[in-house]
């Protein structure tokens, strides 16, 4: 349906080639658009057939980038200080890296069996896959009992506490994630190979 634009850019500049010029956009924004419906669908096929292989790379993966936090100890120095403008961009950034919604996945993609799970997950399942809006609140929800929760720290510790409790009293949150992170993919890939 894009043709009359093409003929339109042709005409104001005059131009056969303004007019071909126009065609590549218009070509790449309906492939776009064909791949952003057909994908999802062709994933999903794709995480059928691949499960195993892919529950033992995503063990791997996990694994293998516990190591490198415990083996890489740096912290990034750009997030040392993050202007009040850059912290939900900030806060976005570090949830991704940190995989804060990546608990959900097992869950989404049907890894987690039934009688593995307790009685939270198991609810949070049924409630996750009972439809898109649901799955939107319990996100809602998780987020705000999440910044409740740490925001009340934060506080305390800034109105009562202060930096020298934080200096004294702080345990390395890198290494017992690293550590946690080798636990857990070391699991799933037991899991996975013992299939």
């Amino acid at each position: 349906m894009g043709w009359p634009l093409a003929v339109s850019a042709g005409l104001m500049e005059r131009s056969s080639r303004a007019l071909v010029a126009a065609l590549w956009p218009l070509a790449a924004g309906h492939l776009l658009a064909m791949l952003l419906v057909i994908l999802p669908f062709g994933l999903l096929i794709a995480l059928v057939e691949w499960q195993r292989q892919i529950q033992v790379g995503a063990g791997l993966l996990v694994i293998g980038f516990g190591i490198f936090r415990l083996v890489d100890r740096r912290h990034p120095r750009a997030l040392a200080r993050v202007r009040p403008t850059q912290l939900g961009l900030w806060s976005f950034a570090v949830a991704i890296a940190h995989g804060a919604g990546l608990m959900l996945v097992p869950i989404y993609l049907g890894l987690c069996r039934q009688a593995d799970l307790d009685k939270a997950h198991e609810a949070a399942g049924i409630l996750i896959n009972a439809n898109l809006a649901m799955a939107v609140v319990v996100s809602v929800v998780h987020a705000t009992a999440m910044i409740a929760a740490g925001g009340c720290l934060a506080w305390l510790v800034y109105r009562y506490l202060g930096l020298k409790f934080l200096s004294r009293s702080w345990f390395n949150l890198d290494t017992s994630w690293a550590a946690s992170l080798i636990v857990v993919g070391a699991i799933a890939l037991a899991l996975s190979l013992a299939d």
